[in-house]
């Protein structure tokens, strides 16, 4: 999934998720992307507020703590993703063709399953899950 900051003509901004950069042209296209506030379909990208600031030569940072990008993915994804495990691929294919609803999920799936997915037409993002921090409990 991928968010875009969209800005209709009367000036109205907010955000829209697509599985990717063409499913956003795809659907805008089709006048499926409408601003929520005024409904019109004349609406168009902004550019990316995201930045990586940079600390100015003899700046102190000890009291701010290292952000890990992939650690907040992680977490967003555990957070607001169903864990179908093993049945990552089955329930992908399920979605895919209409047989359950559409949802995020998360799993696993064999290199075999992957390659099945892409020929199918089956849109999905693979990344890797850093290990979990050991708790108090778990350390020796």
């Amino acid at each position: 999934m991928i968010a875009y900051d969209l800005e209709c003509v009367n000036g109205h901004r907010f955000e829209g998720w697509f599985d990717n950069a063409r499913g956003f042209e795809k659907q805008q296209k089709k006048g499926l992307v409408t601003c929520p506030s005024c409904g019109t379909n004349q609406v168009a990208r902004l550019m990316s507020t995201f930045g990586i600031a940079k600390s100015r030569a003899g700046e102190d940072r000890s009291e701010v703590p290292e952000i890990n990008p992939l650690e907040i993915l992680s977490r967003y994804v555990e957070k607001n993703f169903e864990n179908v495990g093993a049945d990552f691929s089955k329930e992908a294919l399920k979605m895919h063709y209409g047989v359950t609803e559409h949802r995020n999920i998360r799993g696993v799936s064999t290199s075999r399953e992957e390659e099945t997915l892409r020929e199918e037409g089956v849109p999905f993002f693979k990344f890797p899950v850093p290990a979990p921090d050991p708790g108090p409990e778990d350390e020796s």
